[in-house]
């Protein structure tokens, strides 16, 4: 039997819904007004005895009855009862409360009725029109209700976990329900069992669900999770019904099915554990069926008649030992390199995992980690992917007892190995003092000094790709000393409404020529000019590079800060006072003795506008050398995104890390309706012969479009997604891609 819930009119609703009419219904999801009470009643000495208040009381010794009227409360064993009128008869035990009638179990659980027969334990009872609203939020009404032993027995009810009232206090009808001829609902197991339902979604009864039954509460409990269902051209219709499987409070199990059309069937199982001092998660996907090949070359090579396992395995976790130790580590394995993309699990392209242990101590910190790389990009050699174990790391941190400042200490070592490539060990000791301080004048002066020794070995450098990566075979050392003066000047005053700060700023560094090209380079490639960098004493990003010149930088930064607008600007430029040639390649901006210019400059005007660009332009004729900008206009509700880079370095084509690019990402979202939105974004590909010479593209090729539309309120997540993919990989064939998601809230899950 189907059972409406629309709510009849609230005696406390705005006078703006006085003009609405509602029917008047047996089942009411709306809270009724309780009037003003007594104090509550007095707490029992014991659960044999019952704290009683009300504003009149009528003993009739003959009967053994008592009448007790306005306001009355009855309190027992944790369970306590209000109403206008309550009838104890003490010889039998009956309580009959009537009107306005509410009682609230020890969970915190209230069940609302127009009247209730119940024991005097306040336990056990029959209510008729009864709207049970639990402790976790959700809602059951039915025509009549019993609770026996806590357990709550409704008959043609319903149960629906969203607000029934709007901000006015006014009833609205549900978004989603759940109708049913019978509801168990045990607060001991937090669960709810039908039979017989069906679920409503905005007035709409959708298909039957026999033998339903799902969790309430934060807690959740095992059962069905809502399906995922999804087109796409790689495996046709997709159909996902996850389980869920409660084996602990701290630990759970979810397994899915996922069912194609134009596939053989894949298993999916993840399974989470939390305890006392750490956690961990396992997921894996795993099918049998046919892919096309990628090897360590750009060809593919189509293997339709064959079928293989084909898996995918995801696990991580870490484990505090103690305050200052901890360990953790993740393995992330694909059994080939289309896999993840096929049947859209990840749109990683290089799979890392890593195991390792540190302590982090006041003035201190140890590392020993070991990773491993699993490429997935066409044409990538496996054998040329580096493995490294260990890597140490330590770092002490003292006060100068002498000069005063902070001294740091550091150790560190490294170790590289692949299967078909070079082999690189590395191991420095390295100290570094700094001292700030400020003149009379205001000026903030940093002095800075550097020292370490570097101890290498390498093997087989020629199978190396790029030559000045590869650095001499053998044993190779190298000392390092350096030393900078930062010197900072703001000057802070008021201006526009707010506070303004201008600070040139100029640094000298001092560091003499180093044997830098006959090392190995193996974390020091992706090496530019930006304004992050700008200011730094080593501008390659790793350690197997060290800037070995005597130059000075200077430039300006700016702020302002009023009460809803706030501008922030820097902008540099650095100059290599030494004749000697550069180890820093072409493209870079530090090439030559002079850098080319950087600087970013961040808008932002209340939570509305959020605005972040970088720019690098060449020394000579100002030409655009990086252009980068991030931008967010509009609400949470309503805003757009644009996100534009193009990088023209003119670097050496044999320097994979340098490789110019022009891309645009554009994204945003449009709330049309309280609840409904649609959204969108697309990445394009804007690469042509002007940024890299061996490109074939024509300067416009989309990467990826997505659009949807989307509903959302307190109680429901319903979307329709559709992405369409331009770039093809093996088995990963481009195309057209329609997700489904529907997620009701409130119901454990």
């Amino acid at each position: 039997m189907s059972l409406s819930l629309r709510p009849a009119l609230l005696i406390g609703c705005a006078l703006s819904c006085l003009s609405i009419t509602a029917p008047a219904m047996a089942q009411q999801l709306n809270e009724p007004q309780v009037p003003i009470s007594a104090p509550d009643a007095p707490v029992p000495a014991s659960d044999d005895q019952i704290g009683f208040s009300a504003d009149a009381l009528q003993y009739d010794s003959n009967s053994e009855i008592v009448t007790a009227s306005g306001a009355v409360q009855l309190l027992r064993d944790g369970n306590r009862l209000r109403a206008d009128k309550v009838v104890w008869n003490r010889t039998s035990g009956k309580v009959e409360a009537i009107g306005n009638v509410s009682v609230t179990d020890p969970d915190g659980n209230i069940a609302y009725g127009d009247r209730f027969d119940v024991t005097d334990t306040l336990k056990d009872g029959v209510v008729d029109n009864m709207l049970l609203v639990l402790q976790s939020g959700g809602r059951l009404a039915a025509a009549t209700g019993t609770r026996t032993n806590g357990i709550y027995t409704l008959n043609r009810a319903a149960y629906t976990g969203c607000a029934v009232e709007d901000s006015d206090g006014c009833p609205k009808e549900p978004t989603w329900q759940i109708n049913a001829v019978k509801v168990v609902y045990d607060p001991t197991r937090e669960r709810v069992t039908y039979t017989n339902a069906n679920i409503e979604l905005f007035g709409l009864p959708l298909i039957p669900l026999p033998g339903l039954s799902h969790p309430v509460g934060e807690g959740g409990g095992s059962g069905l999770l809502v399906p995922n269902l999804r087109y796409d051209r790689n495996n046709g219709f997709e159909v996902a019904v996850p389980y869920y499987f409660k084996l602990a409070p701290n630990r759970d199990l979810t397994v899915t099915p996922h069912v194609y059309s134009n596939s053989l069937p894949m298993l999916e199982a993840g399974f989470r554990h939390l305890y006392d001092r750490g956690a961990y998660q396992i997921t894996g996907y795993a099918t049998y069926g046919s892919r096309v090949a990628t090897g360590d070359t750009s060809g593919t090579t189509p293997a339709a008649s064959e079928k293989d396992p084909r898996f995918y395995l995801d696990a991580s976790g870490g484990l505090q030992l103690t305050p200052e130790w901890s360990v953790d580590g993740s393995i992330r394995f694909a059994s080939d390199r289309t896999f993840l993309r096929r049947y859209d699990i990840s749109r990683d392209d290089r799979l890392r995992s890593t195991l390792g242990a540190q302590r982090i101590g006041q003035n201190s910190y140890f590392s020993l980690r070991g990773w491993a790389v699993q490429t997935l990009r066409a044409g990538d050699s496996q054998g040329q992917t580096p493995i490294a174990l260990p890597v140490i790391d330590y770092r002490l941190r003292l006060k100068d007892p002498l000069l005063g400042g902070v001294l740091q200490l550091q150790a560190n070592t490294l170790a590289i190995t692949r299967t078909h490539g070079q082999d690189t060990q590395r191991a420095f000791a390295a100290a570094e003092w700094n001292l700030r301080t400020l003149t009379g004048m205001g000026q903030e002066v940093t002095f800075t000094g550097y020292l370490r020794g570097d101890a290498y070995h390498s093997s087989d450098n020629a199978l190396t790709t790029t030559a000045s990566y590869a650095g001499d075979p053998g044993w190779q050392a190298r000392g390092i000393a350096a030393a900078a003066v930062d010197m900072r000047w703001p000057f802070i005053g008021e201006a526009f409404g707010g506070m303004q700060r201008i600070a040139p700023r100029v640094q000298i560094v001092a560091a003499p020529k180093l044997a830098n090209l006959s090392l190995p380079n193996e974390d020091a490639r992706a090496v530019d000019l930006e304004d992050s960098n700008l200011f730094a004493l080593n501008r390659f990003a790793g350690y197997d590079r060290f800037e070995d010149s005597t130059r000075i930088t200077y430039g300006i930064e700016y702020s302002l800060s009023l009460p809803d607008f706030s501008l922030q600007t820097i902008v540099g430029q650095s100059y290599r006072l030494s004749s000697r040639t550069s180890i820093l390649p072409d493209g870079t901006g530090l090439s030559d003795r002079t850098s080319d210019i950087v600087g970013r400059t961040t808008v932002r005007y209340k939570d509305f506008i959020s605005f972040t660009h970088r720019f690098r332009l060449d020394k000579d004729h100002l030409a655009v050398r990086r252009n980068e900008l991030d931008a967010t206009v509009g609400s949470k509700n309503t805003y757009a995104m644009v996100g534009y880079l193009r990088l023209n370095r003119d670097a050496l084509a044999a320097l994979e890390d340098l490789q110019d690019r022009e891309e645009l990402r554009l994204g945003g979202r449009i709330q049309f309706a309280r609840f409904w939105s649609v959204f969108g974004s697309t990445v394009i590909d804007l690469t042509d012969g002007k940024e890299d010479p061996l490109s074939i593209a024509d300067g416009y090729e989309p990467v990826r479009h997505r659009l949807g539309i989307a509903y959302e309120d307190d109680c429901l997540t319903l979307g329709l997604t559709w992405r369409r993919d331009y770039q093809a990989n093996g088995d990963a064939r481009k195309g057209n891609a329609f997700q489904l998601r529907l997620a009701f809230r409130n119901i454990g899950i």
